[in-house]
């Protein structure tokens, strides 16, 4: 027996569906979250210079791996879901596949770019900072593409994080007697605490999702 919901009419057995792909879809969303903010964090770690070596590391990695698993579990959580889906919906899902690929290679060649115009006038120290703007631009379209309103906050939040670190970070601190390069600093563990703030976001919302849809079957 199929249970329509006049709010969004489609039956049960059509949301979990979207439910499945919503699994599979956070997971791999939750594994990248988890890797560029534990490479992130690897670029705080450089502009530490050495401070609270190899701590600061093992806690990155260690948040890293957590995520990554909580990642799988929802992938493999996925394939235990029902794996019919409509001819529209195929649709669909190759359409979202097709516009991120474009998404991400866009976000490479800006990237690439933007590294060679950085070294052509020779501004090495911008390049983080650069990456940060064009990561963060680039989950703008996916925040409207895979309707998650929190890759708004995220693509902001990493933009924002950018510009305070260009225009106003000093090059250096002090803390007690060890120099840290301060921009790289904060804008590397700034970027990852952001990505795995997002990730560990949608781990705990699909979760809430799929409870609610367990209860209301």
């Amino acid at each position: 027996m199929q249970y329509y919901y006049s709010m969004y009419d489609i039956t049960v057995d059509e949301r979990k569906l979207m439910m499945k792909e919503a699994f599979r879809g956070s997971g791999i969303g939750v594994i990248f979250m988890a890797f560029f903010g534990t490479l992130w964090a690897g670029i705080g770690v450089m502009g530490l210079q050495g401070w609270g070596f190899p701590y600061v590391e093992l806690a990155a990695i260690l948040v890293g791996i957590i995520m990554v698993i909580g990642g799988i579990s929802l992938i493999h959580a996925s394939q235990k879901m029902p794996n019919q889906v409509s001819e529209n919906g195929a649709r669909r899902l190759k359409r979202i596949g097709f516009l991120f690929n474009m998404v991400f290679i866009a976000e490479g060649l800006l990237i690439g770019i933007a590294i060679a115009i950085c070294n052509l006038i020779n501004q090495t120290d911008l390049i983080p900072g650069v990456i940060a703007i064009i990561v963060g631009i680039h989950f703008l379209p996916l925040a409207s593409l895979f309707q998650i309103k929190i890759y708004y906050a995220t693509g902001a939040l990493l933009c924002l994080l950018a510009l305070i670190t260009l225009l106003i970070v000093p090059d250096t601190v002090m803390f007690g007697e060890h120099q840290i390069l301060a921009p790289l600093s904060l804008l590397g563990f700034g970027c990852a605490l952001i990505l795995w703030t997002t990730g560990l976001t949608l781990w705990l919302r699909i979760k809430n999702s799929s409870r609610t849809l367990a209860n209301e079957d």
